[in-house]
C-alpha cells in the first residue's frame, strides 16, 4: 500500500472471547500498511494480552486514561484516528456509550467522536444479551446518531449455544472497514442544485415468507404447511449483518426477532398487489423470493359451505406464476428463488431448476425435498444460473443462510 491510501485506524476492544478473532483483523491491517492505535478495556486484558497486541501493530496498547501524557487521549485519538472500529464491542458497551456514560477511556472517546468520519461498532455478546430490548434499542438508538454496526452473525457462542451475537467473522470485519475507508476517500457526488447527496452502502434486501391462504367460503381456506421459519432466521442474518431488509409476510408466518419493515400478505391476490407495490416503489439489490404461492385459487361460496354434504365440489382456478413476474417489476434486482420437491429424482430436480432459470430468469435457485424437512435435518442446494452444474450443498438452514448471507454480501459474485 502506497502511503498515501495508508489510514489512521483506531481499534477499540472490549472484554469478550472474541477478542482473538481481531487479532487477525490487527495483523490484515498492519500488513496492508495502515497505521494502528489500540485501546484496550481491563476485561478484554483477561482475553488477549498487551503484549500480543504490540506484536500485532507495532505499537503498545493504550490502557490507561490517566497516564502520564495521556490524559488527553480521549481528544487526540479522535483527531487522529480517520475511522474508528470498536471490535469486539459488549452489550455493556453498547449500552453505555448509547446512554452517554462517559466513566472510561472506551466511554469517553465515543462522546468526543464528530460523527465526521467512520464510527463501526461489532458486537459480540450471548444471543440473549444480544436480542434484549433494552440492547437493541441501544443499537437502534446508536445508528440514528450515524454509528454503524457491522451486525452479529449467528451461529455456535462460547457459551456452548447457537443463536445470533457472534462477532463477524475477521474476513468481514475487514471488508467493511476497506469499504468504510474507500467511501470516505471517494468525492460524494452532488445534487444539480449543489446539494450533497448522501450515498448508500447497505444491500437492500426484500424477502418474502409463509404461505399464501386461499379462501373457500367466509370462514374456510386451503393453504399449505409453509411456516416461514427458514425465511424469517435468514432476515434476522441479514438484520444483523446491516442490510436493509424487507420482509413480505403471509400473517400467520414466522417474523423475524429483530426490527425491519414486515408487511403482510393472505392469499395470492394480496400478495402479488403487495410484491409489485414494493418492487415498482423500491429499489432492491435482492429478491429472496421463499413464500409458498398457491398454483390454484378457489372460486369461493358465498356464506358458509354445508358441513351436512357428504361430499363438496370446488372449482379451482390457475394463477399465474408470480416469481415469473418479479424480474418485470424490477429487472435490476437479482432473484434467488427456492423450489421445494416431494420425492423427487435427481431428472426432475434438474428440470424444475432450469424451469426456473428459463421461465423466472432467477439468479440462484435454493432446492430442498419436503421428505427431508420433515425428519427435522433438511438438505439444500444452491444453483448458481451461470454454473448450475456446479451448485453449493448445504447440510443444514444454517449452512444454508451462511451461503445465502455470503452469496448477498458479494452482490451475487459468488
Amino acid at each position: 500500500m502506497s502511503p498515501s491510501n495508508s489510514k489512521n485506524i483506531l481499534v477499540i476492544m472490549t472484554g469478550s472471547i472474541a477478542c482473538y478473532k481481531v487479532c487477525h483483523v490487527l495483523s490484515r491491517l498492519k500488513q496492508q500498511g495502515h497505521q494502528l492505535k489500540v485501546v484496550m478495556s481491563p476485561a478484554s486484558r483477561e482475553f488477549i494480552g498487551e503484549a500480543t497486541i504490540e506484536g500485532l501493530t507495532g505499537v503498545t496498547p493504550i490502557t490507561d486514561m490517566y497516564a502520564g501524557g495521556a490524559v488527553m487521549d480521549h481528544i487526540n485519538l479522535v483527531r487522529w484516528a480517520q475511522l474508528i472500529l470498536v471490535a469486539p464491542a459488549t452489550a455493556n458497551y453498547i449500552n453505555k456509550i448509547a446512554a452517554g456514560v462517559g466513566d472510561d477511556l472506551l466511554t469517553t472517546l465515543f462522546l468526543a467522536h464528530d460523527f465526521e468520519k467512520p464510527f463501526l461498532l461489532a458486537p459480540a455478546m450471548n444471543t440473549k444479551m444480544y436480542i434484549h430490548p433494552i440492547t437493541q434499542g441501544s443499537i437502534q438508538k446508536l445508528t440514528g446518531m450515524g454509528v454503524e454496526v457491522l451486525e452479529a452473525a449467528s451461529g455456535v457462542l462460547a457459551c456452548g449455544e447457537v443463536g445470533s451475537g457472534r462477532l463477524l467473522e475477521p474476513d468481514l470485519i475487514l471488508a467493511e472497514v476497506e469499504a468504510r475507508l474507500t467511501k470516505t476517500l471517494s468525492p460524494t457526488p452532488a445534487s444539480t442544485s449543489g446539494a450533497v447527496v448522501p450515498q448508500s452502502s447497505s444491500l437492500k434486501v426484500l424477502i418474502t415468507s409463509g404461505g399464501t391462504v386461499e379462501p373457500m367460503d367466509d370462514v374456510r381456506v386451503i393453504t399449505n404447511k409453509s411456516t416461514g421459519k427458514t425465511a424469517a432466521l435468514l432476515a434476522d442474518r441479514l438484520i444483523e449483518a446491516g442490510l436493509e431488509v424487507t420482509y413480505l409476510h403471509a400473517t400467520q408466518a414466522v417474523v423475524p426477532n429483530l426490527a425491519c419493515v414486515r408487511p403482510s400478505f393472505t392469499d395470492f391476490s394480496s400478495l402479488k398487489k403487495n410484491l409489485e407495490k414494493l418492487l415498482q416503489e423500491e429499489n432492491y439489490d435482492f429478491v429472496v423470493h421463499a413464500a409458498a404461492v398457491s398454483d390454484y385459487s378457489v372460486e369461493p361460496f358465498a356464506g358458509k359451505l354445508n358441513s351436512d354434504a357428504e361430499q363438496i365440489t370446488l372449482t379451482l382456478k390457475k394463477n399465474p406464476k408470480l416469481i415469473n413476474l418479479i424480474k418485470t417489476y424490477s429487472p435490476q434486482s437479482r432473484l434467488i428463488g427456492f423450489k421445494l420437491t416431494s420425492r423427487a429424482d435427481e431428472k426432475t430436480i434438474q428440470n424444475k431448476v432450469g424451469s426456473l432459470f428459463e421461465s423466472a430468469k432467477c439468479d440462484y435457485v435454493v432446492q430442498n425435498d419436503w421428505q427431508e424437512v420433515q425428519t427435522g435435518y433438511p438438505h439444500y442446494r444452491i444453483y448458481n444460473r451461470e454454473m448450475p452444474e456446479n451448485y453449493l450443498k448445504a447440510d443444514s438452514t444454517e449452512a444454508l443462510h451462511q451461503n445465502l448471507f455470503q452469496i448477498l454480501m458479494s452482490k451475487g459474485n459468488l
